[in-house]
């Protein structure tokens, strides 16, 4: 069941994803922001009175600072998704899991200096490698010249979703329930959402585009909700990794929405993207063990 669960938020993220493409032609990723940071904090509301867990917190600093990577990480998301093809943006994100290995990696060296040679971080190593080997593969040949800003932006996400993501593990080990740690990312989220209308233009409401807004909210919540669950019964290796499933769903949903096509050398770089992902998560939980779930 636990892996039935994560596949299902697998598929909420991909629809999401989709449902952001189509939103971004409509609704800058401002906006997109906003309407999900909205959904978000009026759905855990009721969630969170319905399971008598309340919102108030001694660690509100822990908070701001993970609402504030995870809107970077999320605002840099939805941009790329606008730009690149859907599996290509959704990949760049779910490279947090080389990044953390990376931050493993260069902490390790740092703190243990010459005492610890190269060759005792050896998986980290090949793990980083590949990974970024893995995106210039994908990005090299899919990459049109109007969207290598695009490109940057989606590593970008990926880098503060790494951060996010440790501060995720924080929270969790400092007793801080998923619930009330997602709800003060929404609200980061609704609050970033509204400064970047005020520098931006607001796009007019138009049906049914702009069913699309309540659409991506909702996806994200449940999406959210099936990983937890699927998380509840202990982070195994096994379920864990199913979240890369979400690339594989990302490719399809690609394919037949917007025709997208990637070439052979591009999903290679994908797969390689997705074992160095699988390789982190098992490396990573060996440091941080019985961790949180992933956001997306």
């Amino acid at each position: 069941m636990q892996a039935l669960w994560m596949l299902l938020a697998s598929v909420f993220f991909s629809a999401m994803g989709v449902c952001i493409k189509f939103a971004s032609t409509h609704f800058n990723s401002f906006e997109i922001v906003f309407y999900r940071g909205v959904v978000g904090v009026l759905f855990l509301i009721g969630l969170t009175r319905v399971h008598g867990v309340s919102l108030r917190t001694k660690m509100p600093m822990m908070h701001v600072w993970r609402s504030t990577v995870g809107t970077i990480s999320l605002v840099s998301w939805f941009y790329a998704i606008a730009i690149l093809p859907l599996a290509t943006a959704i990949t760049l994100n779910y490279m947090s899991s080389v990044w953390i290995a990376c931050f493993l990696l260069g902490g390790a060296l740092l703190l243990q200096g010459r005492n610890a040679p190269i060759r005792q971080q050896g998986p980290l190593f090949l793990t980083v490698l590949a990974g970024f080997a893995g995106v210039a593969m994908m990005l090299r040949p899919t990459l049109a010249e109007h969207q290598v800003i695009g490109a940057l932006v989606g590593l970008l996400s990926g880098i503060f979703a790494a951060f996010a993501y440790l501060q995720v593990a924080a929270l969790s080990r400092a007793g801080e329930p998923e619930s009330r740690t997602v709800f003060y990312f929404s609200i980061g989220a609704m609050l970033a959402g509204t400064v970047g209308m005020l520098f931006t233009d607001m796009s007019a409401w138009h049906w049914p585009s702009a069913l699309w807004l309540p659409a991506i909210g909702l996806l994200a919540v449940f999406g959210q909700l099936c990983m937890t669950r699927a998380y509840a019964q202990g982070a195994t290796m096994f379920v864990a990794n199913l979240q890369y499933a979400g690339i594989v769903f990302a490719g399809i949903c690609g394919m037949v929405f917007f025709d997208e096509q990637l070439p052979l050398i591009g999903w290679l770089g994908m797969a390689l993207i997705i074992l160095s992902g699988v390789v982190a998560t098992v490396l990573r939980s060996r440091t941080v063990p019985d961790a949180p779930a992933e956001e997306h």
